[in-house]
């Protein structure tokens, strides 16, 4: 017997960082229409990761769909792309600015996948468990985590010239078009 039914939400768009923000949003806006509001950090990171990858790497355009399905206690974030390439898992060097993504999808899900969509296309997919014990353990283990060690604050992170103060990049921002 099934307790609840399960329940759907589908986005399309062009995998564009300014895009990108929105997807995490409406994501976000969905799991707490859902009252899953303990899975919406890994929840967004996935999908944050999945779409980077698509804008990354997809060829021969950024058009993607991301599917959210609840169902029983799992939830699936997938990401369908155009690009029949499948994504590698490579270990990445100590120093690189990119190369983790999957690697951090694998660690926070419960499980994750690629398989092929018909002839030209892939769809890369996580599961998250909507259980409460195993939903409410992470953020438990995290919370505890920040009050053992306090945080650096945002100055002290910084790589200065003269060793006296920070230095301070300007600000940037994307818009739209």
């Amino acid at each position: 017997m099934i307790s609840y039914p399960s329940r759907h939400c589908t986005v399309e768009l062009q995998a564009l960082p300014s895009r990108i923000g929105q997807v995490r949003r409406i994501v976000s806006a969905q799991l707490r229409y859902w009252h899953l509001d303990a899975l919406i950090d890994r929840a967004s990171l996935g999908v944050t990761e999945l779409l980077s990858n698509v804008h990354r790497h997809a060829q021969p355009d950024k058009t993607c769909t991301v599917e959210i399905e609840l169902l029983l206690d799992r939830l699936t974030v997938s990401v369908r792309d155009h690009d029949p390439r499948m994504p590698v898992v490579d270990d990445a060097e100590p120093l690189a600015t990119c190369g983790r993504g999957l690697a951090m999808v694998a660690a926070m899900s419960e499980s994750w996948g690629v398989r092929p969509d018909g002839e030209s296309g892939k769809v890369v997919w996580f599961t998250l468990p909507t259980s409460s014990a195993a939903v409410a353990a992470p953020s438990r283990r995290a919370r505890r985590t920040v009050l053992e060690k306090p945080a650096l604050r945002f100055a002290e992170v910084g790589h200065t010239a003269d060793g006296l103060r920070p230095e301070h990049a300007p600000a940037r921002s994307a818009v739209a078009g």
